[in-house]
């Protein structure tokens, strides 16, 4: 059971991801560099705590994730898209770096978990900021997928504790309230002319 709902995560995860990636190279989505770095960061970090944490096989959609996000990183990054960084961002990016030599010090994951989850959802504000000026730059379906993902990835832990559920729980959280505040915006804010955005 535990093998089939982490497989199901995986392969939603790149449902979601790919429609997102092609929506990148076609220009009809500009991610936030680094928001996608942070997340990026944070999620690999968080795979290998929730291994530390025996979460077994139910942590590695979350593994996947943590690539696949640095890949999209990395598009936002060579297609020049949103850009702007601020200090508040470094300081983001400075945390979820210091989650490791927390975990080292402490010998406990939890901690490292913790930072990282925090970081990880502070990490959204870019995205947060921008969508809600441009509510019809950002993917709907892709959002609630990884909200989806997630709830999914948490049943198909082995082991349930502060330092397997934690970062899943919260990112399926928060992209449901992204998702939301999104569908909120669209309803007061005119679609650009051009077709082709993303719904």
């Amino acid at each position: 059971m535990k093998e089939t709902l982490a497989a199901i995560a995986v392969i939603l995860t790149f449902v979601a991801y790919v429609p997102y990636i092609r929506s990148i190279l076609r220009g009809q989505i500009k991610p936030h560099v680094f928001s996608w770095v942070i997340w990026g960061v944070t999620t690999v970090f968080a795979f290998l705590g929730q291994l530390a944490g025996a979460g077994g096989i139910g942590a590695w959609p979350i593994g996947v994730s943590g690539v696949i996000t640095l890949y999209v990183a990395f598009l936002a990054w060579e297609r020049r898209a949103d850009s702007t960084i601020t200090r508040l961002d470094w300081v983001f990016f400075a945390a979820a770096l210091m989650s490791l030599p927390v975990w080292w010090l402490t010998r406990d994951p939890l901690w490292a978990i913790i930072i990282l989850t925090v970081v990880d959802v502070l990490g959204f504000g870019p995205t947060f900021r921008r969508a809600f000026h441009i509510p019809w730059g950002e993917s709907v379906p892709y959002y609630v997928l990884m909200a989806v993902r997630n709830c999914i990835a948490i049943g198909a832990l082995v082991t349930y504790s502060w330092t397997t559920v934690l970062f899943p729980g919260a990112i399926a959280l928060s992209c449901a309230a992204f998702v939301a505040m999104v569908l909120w915006r669209r309803r007061t804010t005119p679609p650009p002319a051009a077709t082709g955005v993303p719904a």
